[in-house]
């Protein structure tokens, strides 16, 4: 079995921040929305308004995990003509402009359609850190990690509320880089309140694993950002801000740059 024998970009990151008691501000995009050249440059704008880490994400035709706002940047982006090749080369594009970690969002069948090795070798070679599938379970992962750890990407797997601790450890024990905590049951999209539940959750994953935990779904808001922040080592906001570039097409630059910023400074008191 290849093991993972040396740190990437996600490792780093999250060894800093619990140097200086931080927690990770991670946005998500959607690669080629709200067009090609727009979706680079706010994955570098990202960046530099103060994300540590960014998930870029590929459209998909069918992208059961992801609620309304998603669905539509992701339908928008494949009328865009973006494909994995294009989202690759906007990775390398971006890498000369900022160094944080980048994680691929993409489902399952798109690697296995595009080809595993090659999508892991590619995704590796355009300066890509890891790989997130939502909707490839740890039971059915071993061959893609296997070839994802060759190449040096972690391959960062999901954790719910409804999980048991048994199955929480197993998820834990495969996931690299970090184990992304689903905030609650359900498809991604912003949330007026934060679920009563979610510390008691965070924690009951704490006792399991000594792995970073980001916490996403639902998050809109700094002052839940900063909340989420007191609890996790990463916050992951996609839907609200997603949303916030559709709604400002002609300055979604400066409106994404705005908000993550705001969501920082929020994180960061």
């Amino acid at each position: 079995m290849i093991t993972r024998t040396k740190t990437n970009r996600i490792d780093n990151l999250f060894a800093k921040l619990k140097e200086n008691k931080k927690s990770a501000l991670m946005p998500y995009l959607m690669a080629g929305y709200p067009d090609i050249e727009t979706s680079l440059r706010l994955l570098v704008a990202a960046a530099r308004a103060g994300a540590d880490l960014v998930e870029f994400g590929i459209p998909y035709s069918d992208p059961l995990a992801d609620g309304p706002t998603i669905q539509v940047a992701s339908e928008i982006a494949l009328k865009n003509k973006i494909n994995t090749d294009v989202v690759f080369e906007l990775v390398r594009k971006a890498r000369k402009e900022t160094d944080i970690p980048i994680v691929i969002m993409t489902y399952y069948n798109t690697v296995y359609r595009y080809g595993m090795d090659r999508f892991a070798k590619n995704a590796a070679e355009c300066g890509a850190d890891g790989v997130i599938t939502p909707d490839l379970p740890p039971e059915e992962a071993g061959p893609w990690k296997e070839v994802a750890l060759k190449h040096g990407l972690a391959t960062v797997m999901l954790a719910a509320p409804t999980s048991t601790n048994e199955r929480l450890k197993k998820i834990s024990e495969a996931s690299q880089g970090f184990v992304y905590c689903v905030s609650l049951t359900g498809v991604t999209g912003a949330r007026d309140n934060l679920p009563v539940n979610l510390t008691d959750f965070i924690s009951r994953i704490r006792n399991i694993t000594d792995k970073p935990l980001a916490v996403g779904f639902g998050i809109s808001r700094p002052e839940q950002a900063s909340q989420i922040a007191k609890i996790a080592d990463g916050v992951i906001i996609g839907s609200a801000l997603v949303n916030l570039i559709g709604k400002n097409k002609g300055s979604c630059i400066e409106a994404a740059t705005a908000y993550i910023s705001e969501i920082r400074q929020a994180m960061d008191n």
